[in-house]
């Protein structure tokens, strides 16, 4: 059965969706069976996954408000080895029409069931924002994963992202952990960074990831291609960071 994993920050900006697409590409390679879900209205993971937003018959919308299964939604990428769930703008109108219906946090979490087993691993993109979006990937997932930005205010931001997680373990579910957080566009020669890094360290020791991403030209790049960066340039930098952290994610999940 397929472990489900939210990759969140509600601050925007923080390399969220370059985490999502590259590590689901990067645990492909690892000979893994990977489901991206996009879950933000922006699709901006749909995108750099090559998918033509405009041309969807059906999204993860379609999923959310029960009109289509996720199989049936399911696009299948080859050339990259894993299966992406796209989204386009009408995303945006499931926020208010979740509002009235039924069950409406467990949504995505009971339109996965028939599939959970089909997949190692499922990631989903979130956006940036504490939304009943995010609300549901939460009740769905196992684990989040959170990329976070080395900067003045990343940890203001992350302890009210760490206050909504624990509310839903207590109330919604009870097995949702916080996997890693994992620190992005990182510049080492900043000293900001730096201190940020220790403070984050500190206060999280092995939640934080070994596996740094840094900034990378090529890691920019990759998305305007519709491609992760593993299969844009293999050798960059940005490239190497993403299948270390896979690496390492999946020696976190085996231990």
């Amino acid at each position: 059965m397929g472990n489900v994993f939210a990759v969140t920050n509600q601050k925007g900006g923080v390399g969220k969706t370059t985490t999502t697409v590259n590590l689901a590409a990067s645990l492909a390679e690892n000979a893994k069976k990977i489901l991206l879900i996009d879950l933000d209205p922006q699709g901006n993971a749909t995108t750099g996954c090559g998918v033509d937003k405009a041309t969807l018959e059906k999204s993860s919308y379609d999923v959310m408000m029960g009109e289509a299964s996720a199989a049936e939604v399911i696009v299948k990428r080859d050339d990259f080895s894993f299966d992406v769930i796209p989204t386009n703008a009408d995303l945006t109108a499931a926020e208010i029409e979740l509002l009235d219906e039924d069950q409406r946090e467990h949504r995505l979490r009971l339109a996965l069931e028939p599939i959970r087993a089909d997949y190692d691993y499922i990631l989903i993109d979130c956006p940036p924002s504490l939304s009943m979006l995010t609300l549901n990937a939460l009740v769905a997932s196992k684990g989040v994963i959170i990329p976070i930005q080395c900067e003045y205010y990343a940890l203001e931001g992350l302890s009210s992202l760490l206050k909504t997680v624990e509310r839903v373990k207590q109330r919604a579910n009870p097995t949702l952990e916080v996997t890693g957080l994992v620190r992005t566009m990182f510049d080492a020669r900043n000293n900001l960074a730096n201190q940020v890094s220790r403070q984050l360290i500190n206060h999280f020791d092995k939640k934080v990831f070994h596996s740094i991403i840094p900034r990378n030209v090529r890691l920019a790049e990759a998305p305007s291609h519709g491609i992760p960066v593993v299969s844009y340039d293999r050798s960059s930098r940005g490239s190497i960071a993403y299948m270390a952290l896979a690496s390492e994610f999946m020696r976190r999940e085996k231990s």
